[in-house]
């Protein structure tokens, strides 16, 4: 920064204490402006992710990422800002004003206090010894890295000093891996640590060798698999729970396999049923099962769903149409509720596409059923029910006749036409909902139990085999359904293969399932 022209007097005139002081100041304001310039780039950028036009917003997953760089960025400009503003004018900084955490840290974590004493602790005038009048707290969070131990199973021997009786000896605990050198909260980390958090099992290998602990990966793919194995009763029951609902959500993603013979990938699929009636306070709590199965045919659909009666949420997917059918196999035709979510995103692909109006309208009109139906979520089906019955219906009314005359106008081939036609083809499925009052407008919850499962694709790239799959499955409907019950993964996993290794009986199976869990008291 220069000095400005009409500057009422001479720089150099000025003393060379004056002038260093001087010329430091216009630095520091020069780097102020320059990092308030770049910190208001940065809100701006982060505003726009967050409030942009949707048409413009990332997906899901890269949405998340790019908050996290900005918002770091945005930590490192204040981090910079504060710095140059804390300096003296003679360039030495001075000590920062405490700032004060947001938010509480839970009680629950253990406290370790650090006493600070001064150096002396006698009055100043030397007529005797301070005495303590009260304190200062503050409370920072502190992470310690996993620290690995090893439990040490001693199991002393007893004999009579006097006869021959023999030798008494405790027996040996029950291990869910008999001989092996994992607990049953190894396997339960393990397991979370790669389909909760995303992380392949050879990653996981590298973490624990920083720790000095050499695993091979082949070992932790073991361990898993013997989790699974006995944890699949548990999922297995979970699936008979959510087949005598009424209603359910369905849903399939892919989930790509190795395949041996081919050397090659091929493309599995993990088939979702999920139940979530907290739409309209319904008791049963949520939970998702997942099923692999090696191919998208509908008769996966059928097989998975043999014996549950009811309503099915799904997308216009055609693999389903056979559910409805008289022929269907294993039950009775279901009832089969469609997406005004997928409907909304055909007509969006066009609108963001091409910019039609045909589109922009349709959108309009979907918005004004959503506003509805977010004043009613978490009341009874029968308020649901009445609102929309009173709301909702006249507006459907009025789409259908909006979308009979524009596809007389347009034609069906068209890319327009194609869209307005699926929707035409689902219209029956997709007033379901304002006949029932439990049926939502949308397939979002089984959407949002799906979600994961792609994250951890990305970073798995693939199973290794359909056995994987299977795996793969079992352990995502799990860890899924504990999160939808605000339950901590690692501590179901854990007790509940405890429970298993010490031989919970078949019986009362069902106070394994993850919304019963009770977290032991420590």
């Amino acid at each position: 920064m220069s000095a400005p022209a009409d500057l009422p007097f001479d720089l150099d005139s000025l003393p060379p204490a004056v002038r260093e002081a001087f010329v430091a100041m216009q630095a520091k304001v020069t780097g102020l402006e320059a990092q308030t310039e770049r910190q208001d780039y940065l809100i701006a950028e982060l505003r726009h992710a967050l409030y942009g036009k949707r048409s413009e917003q990332l997906p899901p997953d890269e949405r998340q990422l790019a908050f996290e760089d900005l918002e770091m960025a945005v930590a490192e400009a204040e981090a910079a800002r504060a710095a140059l503003a804390e300096r003296n004018a003679d360039g030495k900084t001075r000590r920062p004003p405490a700032k004060r955490n947001l938010g509480h840290l839970p009680d629950h974590l253990p406290r370790i206090e650090q006493v600070i004493e001064p150096a002396r602790k006698i009055c100043p005038c030397g007529c005797t010894d301070m005495v303590k009048i009260g304190e200062d707290r503050a409370e920072r969070l502190d992470i310690v890295p996993a620290r690995f131990q090893v439990i040490v199973t001693v199991r002393p021997r007893y004999a009579c000093r006097r006869c021959d009786a023999g030798v008494i000896q405790a027996d040996t605990p029950n291990w869910l891996i008999e001989g092996g050198l994992p607990t049953e909260g190894t396997l339960a980390h393990v397991a979370v640590s790669k389909y909760a958090d995303h992380l392949p099992l050879y990653r996981q290998c590298q973490i624990y060798g920083r720790g000095g602990v050499d695993l091979d990966r082949s070992t932790l793919a073991n361990w898993c698999g013997v989790a699974a194995y006995h944890l699949g009763p548990v999922v297995d029951r979970m699936l008979i729970h959510l087949k005598r609902s009424g209603r359910l959500f369905m849903d399939e993603t892919r989930a790509p396999v190795l395949d041996p013979k081919a050397g090659k990938t091929k493309t599995g699929y993990l088939w979702a049923v999920t139940r979530d009636d907290r739409g309209w306070g319904g008791g049963d709590p949520p939970a998702v099962v997942f099923t692999y199965a090696p191919g998208r045919h509908g008769r996966h659909a059928m097989d998975i769903l043999t014996g549950f009666q009811g309503v099915l949420q799904v997308d216009g997917y055609t693999g389903y149409d056979a559910l409805a059918e008289p022929k269907r196999v294993g039950g009775m035709p279901l009832t089969l509720a469609y997406c005004w979510a997928h409907s909304r995103r055909k007509l969006h692909d066009i609108y963001q596409k091409d910019g039609s109006e045909i589109a922009a309208e349709g959108l309009r009109r979907i918005a004004q059923i959503y506003k509805i139906e977010a004043t009613v979520r978490g009341r009874s089906p029968e308020e649901r029910l009445a609102a929309r019955q009173a709301q909702s219906a006249p507006l459907i009314a009025d789409f259908r006749l909006w979308l009979t005359h524009q596809r007389s106008r347009i034609s069906a081939k068209s890319r327009l036409g194609e869209k307005l036609g699926y929707i035409h083809r689902h219209w029956d499925g997709l007033q379901i909902f304002l006949t029932d009052g439990r049926v939502e407008m949308d397939t979002n919850p089984v959407e949002n139990t799906i979600r994961p499962i792609t994250l951890n694709r990305k970073n798995a790239l693939f199973a290794g085999h359909d056995e994987g799959g299977r795996t793969w499955a079992r352990m995502a409907s799990l860890i899924e359904t504990c999160k939808l019950n605000a339950i901590d993964p690692y501590a179901y996993l854990r007790e509940t293969l405890t429970a298993i290794a010490n031989g919970y009986p078949a019986s009362r199976i069902d106070d394994l399932m993850p919304w019963a869990f009770q977290k032991p008291s420590i």
